[in-house]
């Protein structure tokens, strides 16, 4: 039964992901049916299918590891979607704050080590990510067995862990743990 929960999430897990890729392939056709940029074209969704059993059939037992199948859970999904707004505003602050430190040569760059005190993979995975999209940092290696985290930040300075993952952190847990 495991298996079977496991390849049907992969699965789907996958097709959203190619059908989100794809979204604007359909408008090309925009001339012939003003709605065709909304849908996917039959060979789109013939392709996604295939690729996403591919991929589940291949995927299916290192994408679900465990029998917790938390992520299923839509409530997750939504709130992840919604994880994006503070990452973007992350990422724009921390554009000026490069910018700035670029321009006036107050750089102090080194590597601090950071305890974000998550517990799953794909927290942990989601935080290393979101550390090294954001300018002025960058995930240099992550302690599987404690989960810390090795960050090279452009301007060390007091209580890392606060100042690079705070915020990421408070809503990593809210989707991920």
């Amino acid at each position: 039964m495991k298996r079977g929960k496991a390849f049907v999430s992969t699965f789907l897990f996958a097709l959203f992901s190619y059908l989100l890729l794809t979204i604007a392939a359909g408008q090309s056709m925009a001339q012939e049916a003003p709605w065709s940029h909304i849908i996917w074209s039959f060979e789109e969704l013939i392709i996604g299918i295939s690729v996403s059993l591919i991929v589940a059939a291949l995927a299916d037992h290192i994408l679900c590891r465990t029998e917790n199948f938390r992520m299923l859970n839509p409530v997750r999904w939504l709130i992840m979607l919604i994880y994006t707004i503070p990452l973007f505003i992350e990422m724009v602050k921390a554009n000026f704050d490069v910018a700035y430190r670029v321009i006036t040569g107050k750089i102090e760059p080194g590597i601090v080590k950071i305890d974000p005190d998550l517990e799953t993979d794909l927290g942990i995975t989601i935080l290393a990510n979101s550390i090294t999209l954001t300018p002025g940092t960058l995930t240099v290696d992550v302690d599987d067995e404690r989960s810390e985290m090795y960050i090279h930040w452009i301007k060390v300075g007091e209580d890392p862990t606060e100042n690079i993952a705070g915020r990421f952190v408070r809503w990593i847990r809210r989707f991920a743990e």
